[in-house]
């Protein structure tokens, strides 16, 4: 897609890869689905656990994966319990970040774009749970570890995954050169 100046030799972005660099956020059809599917489906499992358990209760009563109702005042792992405020703020502060590197990096790559679809849709799913609520609803309980929520899953599959290609497979090859002993100054 680029095209090569005879003249200078400089590169040009083609007129296609332009405007996906220049779509407006609204426009991407990958983020907001991912976004709107996860925000979605959080607040509908959420909704129905509220609706069918009480705070505690377990479906079954015994074994390995249960369905378990939960309210967690704090963040992941139940880390800064009862800090409702600053978490809001700090959840608005992730969005922004995710917002701005969507911006930044994403936007002609699907696979981030996914990833941060992901990250949003559980970021806007647990903020609206401490907004509206003050406590974020948790009902996945798998063996020892701490009880979560769809939202919780999406932002993990979704660091994940922009960990992973940001590391493995968006390097660049002057990354892996070995500068000269004139660079090691």
């Amino acid at each position: 897609m680029e095209e090569r100046s005879a003249i200078d030799g400089t590169t040009e972005v083609s007129a296609a890869q332009g405007d996906m660099e220049r779509l407006a956020w609204y426009r991407d059809w990958l983020l907001l689905p991912t976004i709107g599917v996860v925000l979605l489906a959080d607040q509908l499992t959420k909704f129905a656990v509220k609706g069918t358990l009480r705070l505690g209760e377990s479906w079954p009563a015994e074994g390995l994966v249960r369905i378990t109702h939960g309210a967690n005042t704090g963040t992941a792992f139940g880390l800064l319990p009862n800090q409702t405020l600053f978490l809001i703020i700090a959840s608005i502060a992730a969005i922004g970040f995710l917002v701005y590197f969507y911006r930044a990096y994403a936007m002609p790559r699907r696979i981030l774009r996914l990833a941060i679809g992901l990250q949003l849709g559980g970021a806007f799913g647990n903020l609206f749970d401490r907004v509206a609520f003050g406590a974020v609803t948790d009902f996945i309980d798998v063996g020892w570890w701490p009880i979560f929520n769809i939202a919780d899953s999406s932002i993990c599959v979704g660091m994940a995954t922009l960990v992973i290609v940001m590391l493995l497979f968006d390097r660049k090859p002057e990354d892996d050169a070995i500068p000269d002993d004139a660079e090691r100054g």
